[in-house]
């Protein structure tokens, strides 16, 4: 598996007596099962949870500055699952080291986090200028990397999480931005009437103990061309 400084600083400062998994998970708010995913590769540390991290551990944060050498290329995990309409139990999801891709840092953001998401369902099937199919794999930058950079405007394509119950069930899924006067709605692109948009109303927080967030912003959509 490719390296990661973060997941190294957290994997060798939760081996000093009295820190766990659990103790960190708390200290940063997130559900315990999110700290198994960051130890195996399937989660990375956010920029937002570094300084908690560090408090917790009672030691400096590392250096955040990641720009790869020009002409090389950086790990991109597979991150996931994108699926409108499938909420998945966290502790249920794949723990197994992730796939790793090979990619040149994205040109505009050379800096920030890349991850893929595997896509499932007919919900951006009617997207324009090209749709994004079951089988894509759409590769994304940390919207939170690039977020000071980006405002939200209408056209944007994004990766969507909503978490419920506490954080023990997540659903991602790709989403297209409609910007309104007093709130932001998520919209799927698609010919089948059964998806639905979500809409956030002022503080990005659904009314019915959905969480929501926006994780990625694509970038590419790829695909591989079978053999046979």
């Amino acid at each position: 598996m490719n390296s990661d400084p973060y997941r190294d600083w957290v994997i060798e400062n939760l081996a000093k007596p009295g820190k766990s998994q659990t103790g960190l998970a708390n200290a940063l708010g997130v559900h315990p099962s999110a700290m198994n995913k960051l130890v195996s590769g399937k989660r990375q540390l956010k920029t937002s949870e570094v300084a908690r991290a560090a408090a917790y551990f009672g030691v400096a944060a590392p250096s955040a500055e990641t720009r790869p050498a020009l002409g090389g290329l950086v790990p991109v995990p597979v991150a996931g699952r994108a699926e409108a309409g499938m909420f998945r139990e966290v502790d249920d999801l794949d723990q197994s080291d992730p796939v790793m891709l090979s990619l040149p840092p994205d040109e505009q953001f050379p800096n920030a986090r890349q991850f893929a998401v595997d896509v499932s369902g007919d919900s951006m099937t009617d997207l324009k200028p090209r749709p994004i199919l079951p089988g894509d794999r759409v590769i994304c930058v940390a919207y939170e990397d690039v977020a000071h950079l980006v405002p939200l405007r209408d056209g944007m394509v994004v990766v969507v999480e909503r978490t419920r119950d506490a954080g023990q069930f997540r659903e991602w899924s790709v989403k297209q931005i409609e910007l309104y006067q007093g709130r932001t709605e998520f919209h799927p692109r698609s010919t089948n009437a059964k998806h639905k948009p979500i809409v956030i109303d002022h503080d990005a927080s659904a009314d019915n103990g959905v969480a929501v967030e926006i994780i990625g912003l694509v970038r590419r959509i790829v695909n591989e061309v079978p053999l046979s």
